[in-house]
């Protein structure tokens, strides 16, 4: 049976809305249950579920839609009680003196009750997203867009905006951002310090920030700039104004960049930029090919890399440089000869897409195809038949389902399948902790790895879990989970590839005698 219920005028925002839904499909016995705003893009996604819309009538984008499935009446009005604890639970009735709260009227009404702030938030359906930050702009803000299918259109238009006004715009599709030691949506908690990080990559930058602080080193700010910013199209106009931003900040002392392949002309400006400045810098471009360090402008690799040259740049000693012998320490003969003859591939399963944009490009210097559904030319998912990267964070799997960073438990049931696979040989995985993933995602990662485990015997896991001992969830306490249910847990995502790298190519070695 169906249940629907629609709340007119009730808008929430897409983060909190992801995280209902996950809440929900944790209620026993209950076969679906989405909570969305009544977009045309979610309206169709819940009638192609089958969900019958009609008889509310005309809904907009403000409006609530709870769309429940279950076989029992009695889980349905389980499910609905637990919906409104929730959102009840995210109304507060009263401010911090005790006096009730109003609903606020936008930007506008926003600056009545916080007059001082100088940065905002936008967080609503991508068609309304660039209107809202422009209102923003008019009232002199730097803003941040989560929203993501903003045209591209109105992303240059709000960029060159901002730089008229001398502020920033971070996004659209930025997820994460630390500004004066505040995370903003996705991020880790990391000691303050004098390395400041632009990203136009959200794990990434998770990533690079945790390395940093694991390495002894700091944060002073972090900020992301979307996914195309790097582009032709928008010519690095938020990366740019960002490095000026930073490069006024007496607390930063060395910047780091990190992107997925921008755009030759514009990655030429960029270090530029960065050259001009005079100030230690280091550049990150992920699938880019190896350049020539730029004077002050360190050139690296990959993120682990990236974290170690900044921390270099500031610290007399920051550790160990990243070489890749970490990798080594899996056994890796131990764990062939507990295979069968029949496992033969790696099943790289990841919730963070910059993650998994690295581990392909390692993988595919060291294994001869893998295939993923980061290639834009890739035709239909990957199969359990070869070695695969899949991003699970994808718009693809995440379509009406919350991001496996906010509900891991979208990846555990591809973990159980593909690690299941009596072919799989390997499966290689990240773990993200910090500021809006689920309070334990290493947990619900160790019970798919049992499940895949029972079925797959030989099975190896190869883990990294990005996060620090200052986040939520706890970066000791979620390794150590890994561990107990057998992965080997290595200290970067570069290590884990590089360590299922060494598997697949003994296999393929032994397969040749």
């Amino acid at each position: 049976m169906d249940r629907i219920v629609v709340r007119r005028d009730s808008y929430f925002d897409s983060v909190f809305l992801m995280s209902l839904s996950a809440e929900l499909g944790r209620t026993a016995s209950l076969e679906a249950g989405h909570v969305v705003l009544a977009t045309p893009a979610n309206r169709q996604l819940l009638e192609g579920l089958g969900f019958e819309l009609g008889p509310f009538g005309p809904l907009g984008p403000t409006d609530l839609v709870v769309a429940l499935r279950a076989t029992a009446a009695e889980t349905i009005a389980t499910a609905e009680t637990r919906l409104e604890e929730l959102i009840a639970s995210r109304r507060p009735t009263s401010s911090g003196d005790g006096s009730p709260v109003e609903p606020l009227g936008g930007v506008a009404g926003a600056l009545q009750q916080l007059p001082g702030a100088n940065l905002a938030l936008i967080s609503v359906p991508g068609e309304y997203a660039a209107y809202e930050a422009a209102k923003a702009l008019e009232a002199s803000l730097h803003v941040m867009i989560f929203s993501d299918n903003v045209s591209i259109d109105d992303e240059v238009a709000l960029k060159r905006r901002a730089a008229d006004r001398g502020l920033l715009v971070m996004g659209p599709d930025c997820g994460t951002a630390m500004i004066g030691g505040k995370p903003l949506c996705f991020a880790n908690r990391v000691r303050s310090g004098p390395i400041g990080l632009i990203g136009a990559s959200g794990t990434g930058l998770q990533e690079v920030s945790c390395q940093i602080h694991r390495l002894g080193s700091g944060v002073s700010q972090m900020i992301g700039v979307g996914g195309r910013d790097l582009s032709t199209a928008v010519g690095g106009l938020s990366t740019l104004a960002a490095i000026d931003l930073l490069a006024a900040d007496a607390a930063t002392r060395v910047l780091v960049v990190v992107s997925k392949p921008p755009a030759p002309e514009v990655a030429a400006r960029v270090i530029e930029r960065l050259t001009a400045l005079g100030r230690p810098s280091v550049v990150v471009f992920l699938g880019d090919k190896p350049r020539v360090d730029h004077g002050t402008v360190n050139v690296a690799e990959g993120l682990s890399e990236a974290a170690w040259i900044a921390c270099s740049l500031v610290m007399d000693r920051p550790g160990a440089a990243p070489t890749g012998s970490e990798a080594a320490a899996p056994d890796v003969a131990k764990i062939c000869a507990r295979m069968s003859p029949a496992q033969r591939w790696l099943q790289g399963l990841f919730c963070g897409g910059t993650l998994a944009a690295e581990a392909l490009l390692l993988l595919r210097h060291q294994v001869e195809v893998v295939r993923s559904n980061l290639d834009h030319d890739e035709q239909g998912i990957p199969s359990a038949g070869e070695h695969a990267i899949l991003d699970l964070g994808d718009d693809v799997f995440t379509r009406g389902r919350p991001h496996p960073m906010i509900e891991p438990r979208l990846r555990a049931e591809w973990i159980a399948e593909r690690g299941g696979d009596p072919t799989t040989a390997v499966l290689l995985l990240d773990c993200v902790l910090g500021h809006g993933s689920h309070p334990d995602p290493a947990g619900v990662t160790a019970e798919a790895i049992a499940v895949a485990r029972a079925r797959n015997p030989g099975l190896a896991v190869m883990a990294s879990v990005t996060g620090t001992d200052l986040d939520l969830q706890g970066l000791t306490r979620q390794q150590a989970i890994l561990r107990e249910a057998g992965a080997a847990v290595l200290s970067s995502n570069a290590g884990a590839a590089a360590a299922a790298a060494r598997v697949i190519k003994s296999i393929k070695n032994t397969e040749r005698r």
